[in-house]
């Protein structure tokens, strides 16, 4: 069931909470939503605290008037906001690709509410490559009438870095993005994310997120890498095995930018990694 909290600012975030254990925060990609952790729920409610947020914009929370509070320092704080509302002081987190940015940003500035960090498909170096394809299809309408329309024309689009998907994998990979409309699938998130976008990255140059990566020193810590990614190098992910030779780590056969966290990899991944966390 999803339920609602009421952010400083005035806006109404959707999340959900399932299972007992230690609190694991679920922290979503870029333009998707609490859905994507539908398998971590499956496979782990029986073991964890499963919270997941649907970020500003996304999912079913509000959209923001002020488009540039789409940013990782005001999404970061929405996290901790939840955390409150929730009475919990310490959670790991399960951060995909830009929720993995959130986590490298809350071990920086609030680290003593971090229990451990998992990072699905994400890290400190990102392809230019993967980040200009982010920008070509970030609020750009559907171009699929319905989920089942999707999933006929998606292995053409996207099956280089996601082969061997069956169809129903296929529609349940459409019904996470979009939404049915009444001619067409619909966003699932506010369009105004590409003007926030845009505007923060008018330098063009990428930060060094490197000691990011290291304020995670001391934290239980994993990775998860599609094999196909085209947002993490395999290089990077090497580079952040050598700096961090405890982290549990795995690449996800078959798949690109993002694995979807029901593969064997990635069960195995999430499961290890809660095992380190302490209650």
């Amino acid at each position: 069931m999803v339920h609602y909290f009421t952010t400083s600012d005035g806006l109404n975030l959707a999340y959900d909470v399932q299972g007992t254990g230690v609190p694991v925060l679920c922290l979503a990609g870029l333009t998707r939503n609490m859905d994507d952790f539908e398998p971590v729920v499956e496979h782990f409610a029986d073991r964890a605290q499963i919270i997941r947020l649907d970020s500003r914009g996304r999912g079913a929370s509000d959209h923001d008037p002020n488009v540039m509070n789409y940013s990782i320092p005001q999404e970061s704080a929405d996290a901790l906001a939840l955390l409150d509302h929730l009475g919990i002081d310490k959670a790991a987190i399960l951060g995909t690709s830009r929720g993995g940015l959130i986590a490298m940003a809350l071990a920086v500035t609030a680290k003593a509410r971090l229990s451990g960090v998992l990072l699905n498909d994400i890290g400190p170096e990102m392809d230019a490559q993967g980040l200009s394809h982010i920008m070509d299809y970030l609020g750009r309408p559907s171009a699929y009438r319905s989920f089942e329309d999707a999933a006929d024309k998606l292995p053409k689009a996207l099956g280089a870095q996601f082969p061997n998907l069956s169809r129903d994998q296929w529609l349940t990979y459409a019904r996470r993005i979009w939404a049915e409309g009444e001619s067409r699938l619909e966003l699932r998130y506010d369009p105004g994310l590409l003007e926030a976008i845009k505007a923060q990255s008018v330098t063009g140059a990428l930060p060094d997120l490197w000691p990011l990566f290291e304020a995670f020193d001391g934290l239980p810590l994993a990775l998860l890498r599609g094999e196909n990614s085209n947002l993490l190098p395999r290089s990077t992910y090497d580079e952040m095995q050598r700096r961090r030779p405890d982290m549990i780590a795995a690449e996800v056969k078959d798949r690109g930018h993002v694995p979807f966290l029901d593969e064997p990899e990635s069960l195995d991944v999430i499961a290890r990694f809660l095992a380190r966390i302490e209650v």
